[in-house]
């Protein structure tokens, strides 16, 4: 089929639901990261609602629990994206109890926060963002692969073609910037899931890059209200500009889209957004491998392909 997919009956203003109305997840496993909390959370109803089994990796496993008590068909376990050991604990955990895992949604994230450093250094943006998800998906390939087909959503985030790699200071030593190392790790969303398609298609696995679009969620906890009102997202009394943000519903579409959409079965590597995969590529294979390289130094795992 063709790669614009420009015949999608779904669009900016579609929900998770509308998405998934008349398809039946009976029997498939997914597992959503963060899907407990603001656009996980909607990701993770959706799914449920349409008969799959979820699994919900949480940092706060009881604000877990609590956040999807009235949600049949959910699993929570802990997890911590910034500390590679509590990732291999899960993994561990997770191949022991599910030999298969047809869905995984990487969509915990951070965003604009304070300097943060993690395990051996790294930048909390890099750390969590990136390289927490690259190591979760090298140590859950085997369940991965053990399905007929599975695909792998990376929620990144709006594309600017200025984004860049700081590839002589990927963890920034020398002077940080809170949005730059926001928007280096969002671009390594989306070359993360480019290069994962092309090892994971000759076994079946297929992987996606997703912009859910602009939504209010804890997301934004880092940002104080009189920068949100200087950026144009809110007023003084703290209403969001009309027409700027979608519910999450909304936002949680794409992700949910790209993860189960029979129309992109002949599709892999690609961006989406409003449900839809963008003309033309966003990413350069070359950085896409060479991120993947460096992954693969900094966390000792390259166990894909």
């Amino acid at each position: 089929m063709s790669r614009d997919t420009t015949h999608t009956r779904f669009g900016a203003h579609s929900t998770a639901g509308d998405v998934l109305a008349g398809l039946d997840l009976t029997g498939k496993t997914a597992l959503v990261t963060g899907g407990y909390s603001g656009l996980g959370l909607a990701t993770t109803r959706a799914l449920a609602r349409a008969g799959a089994r979820v699994v919900v990796p949480a940092l706060r496993p009881d604000a877990a629990r609590q956040a999807l008590a009235d949600v049949a068909g959910v699993e929570v376990d802990q997890l911590d994206l910034a500390d590679l050991t509590s990732v291999r604990a899960f993994a561990v955990r997770f191949l022991r109890s599910h030999p298969a895992l047809d869905i995984l949604i990487a969509n915990a994230g951070i965003m604009a926060c304070p300097e943060t450093r993690v395990g051996p250094g790294w930048e909390g943006h890099f750390a969590v963002n990136h390289l927490g998800h690259y190591a979760l998906t090298n140590l859950l390939w085997p369940a991965l692969t053990a399905p007929d087909t599975a695909r792998v959503v990376s929620v990144a985030s709006g594309r600017n073609p200025a984004w860049r790699i700081r590839w002589d200071d990927v963890q920034f030593q020398r002077g940080y910037d809170k949005w730059e190392a926001y928007t280096q790790s969002k671009l390594a969303n989306i070359l993360f899931a480019r290069h994962l398609d092309l090892l994971g298609r000759p076994h079946r696995v297929r992987a996606f890059s997703t912009n859910p679009g602009w939504i209010r969620t804890p997301l934004q906890r880092h940002l104080a209200a009189e920068e949100m009102v200087a950026a144009g997202w809110i007023d003084a009394e703290g209403a969001p500009t009309p027409g700027l943000f979608k519910t999450v519903e909304q936002g949680a579409a794409t992700q949910v889209w790209a993860a189960t959409s029979p129309q992109l079965d002949a599709n892999g590597g690609d961006y989406c957004v409003d449900c839809r995969i963008t003309d033309g590529s966003p990413t350069d294979r070359g950085e896409a491998a060479r991120l993947w390289a460096l992954s693969a130094d900094l966390t000792g795992l390259d166990l894909v392909g």
